[in-house]
């Protein structure tokens, strides 16, 4: 089962063109945390259960799996990822010839409950742009990956993957490698190109080590290609900074950024190229949230609607 796991994960990155974080997500999903931590991977179930093969699992196990799963108090969204790892993994091993069967193919998830994303307003992102410092070499860096991630709504591998050789501040255009090696284009604006130049001209140059990456755009103080996790951790310690009281990470600038261009009359499609969605379903969500922004604006505003709002109370 070790050799199977390890020819999917391969053929995940090779073939599917999947990210190295994508990779250790199913990885982790699959085999699960350090012995003795839970919730089990699907792998370490099958090993309790005393299943020697893949081709030995059936629609049962899987069943008892999904309520161990439960048992956890895990998120059904979490579930949810799980199965689809595994549900990943069946699909390759049929591909491959090595079942005849898929065993999870009538095998459902959870249903999830709907979330709306959340975003920033506008005037919690203000404060969050202005938290970096803008004197030191880290302080610019930060405050260009800020803008940049808001200005495009680019994904966080994406930005940590982007080289000097993606970026034209001439056009205030950055050629970007997305999900699934899709190549697209992404814009950014005046501030974002101010707070990029400024960082490439005089915050870079005092990070730039001989023996670091001399094509990453994004550095860390020792020259490397800066980590998704740093970007994270910096994250949260300017939202701390800017007295935002809430949890902000990447994704929340990109779900930011779609929302805010929606509210501001951005056609959908036009969101969805810019994203990298591939299908319009998964921006369609935004709307529900600028819908409710509408209401909110409406009722806010509307002479008749404050009227009928106070006679309700």
């Amino acid at each position: 089962m070790q050799e199977l796991l390890k020819r999917y994960l391969d053929y995940l990155g090779a073939e599917r063109g999947f990210s190295p974080y994508t990779v250790r997500n199913y990885t982790t999903d699959l085999l699960g945390p350090r012995s003795g931590e839970h919730p089990m991977g699907f792998f370490q179930y099958l090993q309790e259960k005393g299943v020697k093969s893949l081709k030995n699992v059936n629609r049962h196990i899987l069943r008892e799996y999904i309520g161990y799963l439960m048992e956890q108090n895990l998120s059904r969204r979490s579930i949810s990822r799980k199965l689809s790892a595994v549900r990943s993994l069946y699909r390759y091993l049929l591909r491959e010839g090595y079942i005849e069967e898929n065993p999870i193919k009538l095998t459902t998830s959870p249903r999830l409950e709907k979330r709306l994303p959340e975003c920033l307003s506008q005037e919690e992102l203000n404060r969050l742009l202005s938290a970096p410092s803008a004197d030191t070499a880290q302080g610019m860096r930060d405050r260009a990956i800020l803008e940049i991630v808001y200005a495009s709504g680019m994904r966080i591998n994406e930005i940590t993957s982007l080289n000097l050789g993606q970026i034209n501040l001439q056009t205030g255009e950055i050629k970007v490698l997305g999900k699934g090696s899709k190549e697209r284009m992404v814009l950014i604006g005046e501030m974002a190109i101010i707070s990029l130049k400024k960082y490439l001209e005089t915050g870079r140059p005092r990070l730039v080590s001989l023996k670091g990456d001399r094509n990453a755009l994004f550095i860390n103080r020792f020259g490397k290609r800066l980590s998704a996790r740093s970007i994270q951790n910096m994250l949260g310690r300017m939202a701390l900074k800017a007295g935002i009281d809430k949890h902000v990470y990447p994704h929340l600038l990109r779900h930011t950024f779609a929302t805010h261009m929606l509210d501001g009359g951005a056609d959908l499609r036009v969101v969805q190229e810019l994203l990298g969605h591939s299908s319009l379903g998964t921006t369609q969500v935004y709307t529900h949230v600028t819908q409710a922004q509408a209401r909110k604006v409406y009722l806010a505003a509307h002479p008749m609607a404050k009227k009928a709002d106070s006679d309700a109370e």
